[in-house]
């Protein structure tokens, strides 16, 4: 089981994350949120656990950029094979042993807003009919790309509400400015 997640993929609860709104859309918008909840944190801010076991800020980011290269493999097999077989990954394994505590955060960000971009650039390009297309994943069964984009759509919305969770948890006051101080004329 995962830090940074409960569990395994819960379709259920990524696609009350998402709603009715627009996965691409949403995916599109998530590198920018991310670069705003970031924004006024420290490198230690952002390394800090909210909790024995779970996943800091950086760890969260790391994850999603290791995760979109994983998804581009997937949209990019199930676009142009036969129902392909997608293997799954253990997340934890990748956040602990792909060095995501020896970069900065802003270079792990910086790497998930280019993998989104050159994704959401072949799905901009795709067929119609190519997001019908499935693969079977190795746990989960057979996923179309439509779901698959649905799902992450979903899954960035959980882990934009976890930074921000963490951020506010953690640090109320980082990035805020403070009123300017009044002194008191003596007369």
């Amino acid at each position: 089981m995962a830090r940074g997640a409960p569990g395994p993929v819960v379709p259920s609860r990524y696609a009350a994350a998402l709603g009715d709104d627009d996965p691409v859309v949403v995916m599109a918008e998530t590198p920018d949120l991310i670069r705003k909840l970031l924004r006024g944190l420290s490198e230690k801010q952002l390394r800090a656990r909210p909790a024995p076991g779970k996943w800091c800020i950086q760890e969260i980011v790391a994850h999603l950029a290791d995760g979109e290269v994983i998804l581009g493999s997937r949209y990019r097999f199930i676009a142009a094979h036969d129902r392909p077989v997608l293997m799954g990954y253990d997340q934890d394994a990748f956040v602990e042993r792909l060095g995501s505590l020896s970069a900065k955060a802003v270079d792990l960000l910086d790497d998930f807003a280019m993998a989104r971009a050159v994704n959401l650039g072949l799905l901009d390009r795709l067929p119609a009919e190519a997001w019908d297309r499935v693969g079977l994943h190795a746990e989960r069964g057979e996923e179309s790309i439509r779901y698959t984009v649905a799902t992450y759509a979903g899954h960035d919305r959980i882990h934009l509400s976890q930074i921000e969770t963490i951020r506010t948890g953690l640090f109320p006051k980082a990035g805020k400015k403070r009123p300017a101080r009044r002194t008191a004329r003596r007369r």
